[in-house]
């Protein structure tokens, strides 16, 4: 199959089930509801199951469920549908079950609006829910890139028996693009008889699976939460994924952006070039873990003089780039939260008062 012209959210859907998820729960929120709408039709047609839960409180539940159940499993929902769920991701990364979690970020806070949006980054990253737990958390630029990340973020979650978060603005569930599903991503869940809840006749086995977040003895609670923190060790060794636009000249000003947004920056860097201004850019692909390293090192170019964090929020990612940055260079933020998408022009007139500044 060639590429074909889809909505962000449909080609969404359909990744899930082109990956072998045939397991989708959900509840209706804009700027995502198309995912749902395309999969009542489209599940039925593979042998899969759609269901619509009564509350996003709910439908996190259901996934808890199945995925212990070793099923591969999956919801989408927007910015407050995501906060309802914090509860559930918590107790599923607690029990270590695998499962895809997909957030098409509209404006907040509160009810906020329906247009696009990245502040939830700090939700994502940092843990949305109680706890000490990682989410690895992919962010696409496009609507391909959404398709390829949501057919690996099944086996990413079972490599780690974890919740993956695909990360999106509303841009990306929202806009056409052509897209095509790489058949190599297609892949069959593993390792889920070693842990999953079903049933030892299936498993012919004499060894009981027990799935479970309580701990009540202190010294175990401490030893499960060692554990898991050594596996997102693991996950920031070897999951970091970025990309770097116009790095190879002496840039004066590095640009950090991630989502729709990093398209803009790319257009204002083109622009920027053709007046005689050298601008670079790092694009994380994923947020969790987050290219600390590929940062730092861009920032300490000798050409470098600062850094600008470009988002559609009020500064969330800017302390993760500070962070990476460590004082080598002024570092800032620019950025809009409210549903309207900084312009090219407005980004490059952000650079050019750093640019003057320096």
């Amino acid at each position: 199959m060639g590429k074909v012209l889809m909505k962000g959210n449909e080609a969404i859907g359909e990744a899930a089930i082109r990956a072998g998820c045939l397991n989708y729960f959900a509840y209706p929120i804009t700027p995502q509801s198309e995912v749902a709408e395309y999969l009542s039709r489209r599940m039925p047609e593979v042998g899969g199951v759609f269901l619509q839960g009564e509350s996003e409180v709910a439908v996190s539940y259901m996934i808890f469920g199945a995925a212990a159940c070793g099923a591969r499993v999956f919801t989408t929902s927007s910015s407050p549908g995501i906060s309802l769920m914090g509860e559930g991701i918590s107790y599923i990364a607690a029990a270590q079950c695998p499962a895809v979690f997909v957030n098409i970020m509209r404006g907040g806070p509160g009810l906020g609006g329906i247009l696009p949006s990245q502040a939830d980054y700090l939700q994502a990253t940092k843990g949305g829910g109680h706890g000490d737990y990682k989410l690895l958390v992919m962010a696409p630029a496009s609507v391909q890139e959404a398709v390829e990340m949501v057919m690996q973020a099944f086996p990413l979650s079972e490599k780690y028996r974890n919740p993956v978060m695909v990360l999106g603005d509303g841009l990306i569930g929202q806009m056409m693009e052509p897209v095509e599903f790489p058949e190599h991503l297609r892949t069959e869940p593993s390792n889920k008889d070693e842990w999953a809840t079903n049933g030892m006749d299936t498993r012919r086995s004499n060894q009981r699976n027990l799935v479970k977040t309580l701990y009540l003895v202190p010294e175990e609670l401490n030893a499960h939460n060692l554990m898991l923190k050594a596996k997102y060790e693991q996950m920031e060794r070897e999951e970091v994924r970025f990309d770097t636009y116009n790095l190879d000249g002496d840039y004066q000003v590095l640009l950090v952006s991630y989502g729709t947004m990093s398209r803009v920056c790319r257009t204002a860097i083109d622009n920027l070039k053709a007046q005689g201004l050298e601008v670079g850019m790092v694009r994380p692909q994923h947020v969790f873990p987050f290219p600390h390293k590929a940062v730092y090192e861009a920032a300490a170019r000798e050409s470098c003089r600062s850094v600008l964090c470009v988002e559609m929020c009020m500064g969330q990612m800017l302390e993760d780039v500070e962070r990476s940055v460590a004082g080598r260079r002024p570092t800032s933020w620019y950025g809009k939260c409210g549903g309207e998408v900084p312009t090219p022009e407005e980004v490059m007139q952000a650079v050019k008062s750093l640019s003057l500044k320096s």
